[in-house]
Parts: structure tokens; C-alpha cells; sequence
């Protein structure tokens, strides 16, 4: 035999049932948020600074650097005398080889025009006194491991070769007069007869 319903008994479980689905409100309660929050920035992280832009008349950044044998090199050490400063890539690789080599030969001839040269790179010391000894420089070379003399004079940056772009120095060279100003600035050099050219500008700056 059937059971009877109880109406009044499953008005109520209705009722109760209905409660707890729609809140207080009668209104259908919001699924919680899955959105995510927005991720917190990592500390003493920041976007990358551009580079320095020198230009011809202003103040050569100061500097100091180890040089290949041992010893330290500053801008003060070329005040009253002219200073070619010339960044390279890298010791011993072709074209480094050939301007290192250009500014040895030229050498006497920048001294007769009272002109100093400096070679600067992001090699280890170590590395600078095998490139001197190897190929019979007669140039001072430093080197700036810290990079931090590099990106005052605006010389690192973003290179390519052969589909593959990294950070690196951008061959350039300076000329700072006695004062310690910036005289000429060669952007992208290309290594077959920059000395002579460098030596050319010394000779005649209108060259």
C-alpha cells in the first residue's frame, strides 16, 4: 500500500532547501571569483636604463680600470695630453687583432702628437697580458670586467651575428682632448684604416 505524502512536512524541507540555495536575499548566491590577482613585482627588479649618449664638448666620464700588467689607469693619468680611447669586443679575435695591431704600429706617431692610446674591453686581465704578449703590443689595454665604465661611454649594447642577438661592446672609439673633453666620437667601426683615420683627425681636426 502507498505511503502518504505529508504536504505540510515537505513544504517545510522545500522551503529550507530553497533557503540555503538562495540566501537571505532570495537572490542566487555568485560563484566565488577565480581570477587571479596581479602577480607583485620582484623586488630591486627594473626595467633596463638606455644607454649614455656621449656627444662631441661634453666631460669624458670619469674612469678607473686594471690594465694588463697590474696596475690601475684613470682619466686623470691623461690630463694636459690627448687620450684615444678605443673599445673592442673581444682579445684575440680578427678584427680586435688588426686594430690592436694598427694602433701598435702608429703608436710613435700618435706620441709625436703628445696622443696616448687606450685599448678597453670586458676581458679578464689575464686574457689582456696573452693578447699583448702573443702579438707584441705596444698599446696600454684595461679591462672592465664590472661593465660599469662601458655603459657610461655608452658602449654596450645589444648586438647580433648570425641570427643571434646578445649584449656585447659596440666597437667604438673617443678622442678627449687635454681638458678632458670628449673632441670626436667614431660610432661602428669598421677596423681596416680606423688607426690612420683616428691619426688623421689628431693631425687636422677639420679632417
Amino acid at each position: 500500500m502507498p505511503k502518504k505524502i505529508n504536504k505540510k512536512t515537505n513544504k517545510k524541507t522545500s522551503e529550507k532547501t530553497s533557503k540555503k540555495v538562495t540566501g537571505k536575499t532570495g537572490a542566487a548566491k555568485a560563484a566565488p571569483s577565480r581570477t587571479k590577482a596581479p602577480k607583485k613585482a620582484t623586488p630591486g627588479k627594473s626595467a633596463a636604463e638606455p644607454a649614455h649618449n656621449l656627444t662631441e664638448g661634453m666631460a669624458a666620464p670619469a674612469f678607473r680600470l686594471l690594465r694588463d700588467d697590474g696596475g690601475s689607469v684613470s682619466l686623470k693619468d691623461f690630463a694636459g695630453r690627448n687620450l684615444v680611447l678605443y673599445f673592442y669586443p673581444r682579445a684575440n679575435t680578427p678584427g680586435c687583432t688588426l686594430e690592436a695591431a694598427d694602433f701598435t704600429r702608429l703608436a710613435p706617431s700618435f706620441e709625436k702628437l703628445d696622443t696616448a692610446i687606450l685599448g678597453v674591453s670586458a676581458d679578464p686581465q689575464a686574457a689582456l697580458q696573452r693578447f699583448r704578449k702573443k702579438h707584441a703590443l705596444g698599446i696600454d689595454l684595461a679591462s672592465d670586467e664590472t661593465l660599469a665604465m662601458l655603459k657610461a661611454y655608452g658602449v654596450w649594447g645589444k648586438k647580433s651575428f648570425m641570427g643571434k642577438t646578445f649584449d656585447g661592446i659596440l666597437r667604438t672609439t673617443v678622442l678627449i682632448n687635454p681638458k678632458g673633453r670628449i673632441s670626436r666620437i667614431w660610432q661602428n667601426v669598421k677596423v681596416a684604416g680606423h688607426a690612420e683615420a683616428v691619426l688623421a683627425a689628431i693631425r687636422d681636426p677639420l679632417s
